[in-house]
């Protein structure tokens, strides 16, 4: 069994809060949008970290990970990447990936909007953990946390951080 954070769209910025829940899991998992190297910098400190770069990462991210993430957890099949869309409204090309790879698991960010469903017509699990990062539209700083054992995904909890900067 592998317990994983996942988050999205620091945009620079690494809540301290976040300290606490890194300690709780086994990896961390980050897609894209990560916006200075040192919030990787602070999740290596404390946990290995798997991530992809989004669309605001300049040379550094975009020298250090991928733009799509494939790899196996457990008996899982992970994909991850930044742009994607959502289940029925995939972002062009996307619908073909998932088709061509089969995972078990897809993961995106992006839109800032926490979304977790099944995706009956590929038979993946999508999960976007929103943001949690300071920049953006997001009303609350978001991300998840779950348990990957076998293929099962297990114990998925939603953290909110707090409002996000600006927000009353």
């Amino acid at each position: 069994m592998k317990k994983i954070l996942l988050i999205s769209d620091t945009h620079g910025y690494f809540d301290r809060k976040l300290v606490k829940y890194i300690q709780e899991v086994d990896e961390v998992w980050h897609a894209g949008d990560i916006g200075d190297m040192s919030v990787c910098d602070e999740i290596k400190k404390l946990k290995p970290l798997r991530a992809v770069w989004g669309n605001i990462d300049g040379q550094k991210a975009r020298s250090e990970f991928q733009e799509h993430l494939i790899f196996k957890c457990e008996e899982a099949k992970i994909y991850i990447t930044h742009i994607a869309g959502y289940p029925g409204k995939y972002a062009k090309g996307i619908k073909e990936r998932l088709l061509e790879e089969k995972p078990d698991v897809f993961i995106c960010g992006h839109s800032h909007i926490l979304k977790v469903m099944y995706d009956k017509s590929l038979n993946l699990l999508f999960m976007n953990p929103g943001a949690c990062g300071m920049s953006g539209f997001h009303q609350v700083k978001t991300l998840l946390k779950f348990e990957i054992e076998g293929k099962e995904i297990k114990n998925l909890n939603i953290i909110e951080l707090g409002p996000r900067a600006g927000i009353k």
